[in-house]
């Protein structure tokens, strides 16, 4: 292996302050000498798979991808990956409604014992809120997962009656605790089988129905009951694309009563982009990206009023670390089917996540919409 790779790659994590073979937790070890070739040639995408191979170790895996982040190294090295997964989201519509399902069978039906034992006592698979009303802070996952929960249903203001939406509903648990906290009744839509059934036998007995279908397929009348009081999507805007953001906001605002509100929470970014990391694309979120602030706006313009803009991004590393905790406690009593060579995968996965907002390099927003404004304006809980 060229003595010329191996110092490319040495001089890029130094920059990083992140050195091969040192003795910090954030230092790392490398077991096998194609390693510096494949990074140099594929980015992100061989950085993660060598991991994954087992060619490299790391004692603070989320402690070395926060300095690579924070010293823009992933700017440096592309790779072949990214340029083809570039050119391939400029030239076709990758979460095309034929796409629609991708996610769901790669990412969602992976196992609901696996998200079981990661999520808590709540199979909410999205960021909690790390405070209580008073804005105490919070120390157990499933405390701040009840608090987002929450926190949803008062910014809507819901109130026993109202008829609610729920646009990529996961296991079931939101649509749960609306009916049974504050009295509505619901609809959600998921494109994962496992997490539609699950989420059937979560709600029995309750006033809500879960379909397993695209949010393109919301037509006018939402679903034959007429339209909805509130509408709310939480960690599913992700999936939808940049070229679909406008049919996506269509879609809820035929679903939505003109006096309703509707709810987004959503990863974001700092930069726009058409597409996703490669790494992030192949073994995670396939044909998934992050929206930025700008594409945001530019689509919600003419179709709602934006009534509150809320950023608490630093509750998802929290989030993050408390998986990763239950995940890594969980292993041994999970499906062999979960190999060493997944469980690798999932690491890097949760480390990168984690890194990724505490470099402030990713975000998380709740948005509060209107059709047409709130009469006497909007006061945002907290």
């Amino acid at each position: 292996m060229p003595d010329t790779l191996r110092n490319r790659v040495v001089a890029l994590l130094a920059l990083a302050d992140v050195r091969v073979d040192g003795d910090r937790p954030w230092d790392i070890e490398v077991d096998d000498e194609r390693f510096y070739s494949r990074v140099i040639a594929q980015g992100s995408l061989g950085l993660g798979e060598s991991y994954m191979d087992g060619w490299w170790r790391c004692a603070s895996l989320d402690g070395m991808l926060l300095r690579l982040l924070r010293a823009h190294v992933d700017e440096r090295v592309h790779g072949w990956s990214a340029l083809f997964d570039g050119l391939r989201a400029h030239l076709i519509n990758l979460q095309s409604r034929k796409r629609a399902f991708a996610v769901g069978e790669r990412h969602y039906d992976l196992g609901n014992d696996l998200y079981r034992a990661m999520l808590g006592r709540r199979m909410v698979y999205s960021c909690g809120y790390w405070r209580d009303r008073s804005g105490a802070p919070l120390q157990d996952l499933d405390a701040a997962q009840e608090a987002k929960l929450d926190l949803v249903c008062r910014k809507l203001g819901l109130s026993p009656g109202m008829r609610v939406l729920d646009i990529g509903c996961g296991w079931g648990e939101g649509l749960k605790f609306a009916a049974q906290r504050y009295g509505v009744s619901g609809v959600g839509v998921t494109i994962s089988r496992e997490q539609a059934d699950y989420a059937r036998a979560l709600c029995a007995g309750l006033p809500v129905e879960i379909l397993l279908q695209d949010y393109r397929d919301l037509g006018d009348g939402a679903l034959g009951g007429g339209r909805f009081d509130r509408v709310y999507s939480l960690g599913m805007f992700e999936h939808v694309g940049v070229r679909n953001y406008v049919l996506y906001f269509d879609a809820a605002r035929r679903a939505l009563q003109p006096d309703g509100l509707f709810l987004l929470h959503t990863i974001g970014g700092n930069h726009s982009v058409t597409h996703t990391d490669p790494w992030i694309g192949k073994y995670i979120f396939p044909n998934s990206m992050l929206p930025s602030a700008r594409q945001i706006a530019e689509a919600v313009e003419t179709r709602f009023v934006i009534e509150d803009w809320h950023n608490f991004s630093a509750d998802y590393d929290l989030t993050l670390q408390a998986w990763r905790d239950n995940v890594e406690h969980a292993w041994p009593a999970l499906d062999a089917r979960y190999d060493e060579r997944f469980r690798r995968m999932w690491r890097f996965y949760l480390a990168g996540a984690m890194a990724s907002f505490r470099s402030r390099h990713a975000q998380l927003w709740q948005l509060v919409l209107s059709p047409e404004g709130v009469p006497g304006g909007y006061v945002a809980p907290r």
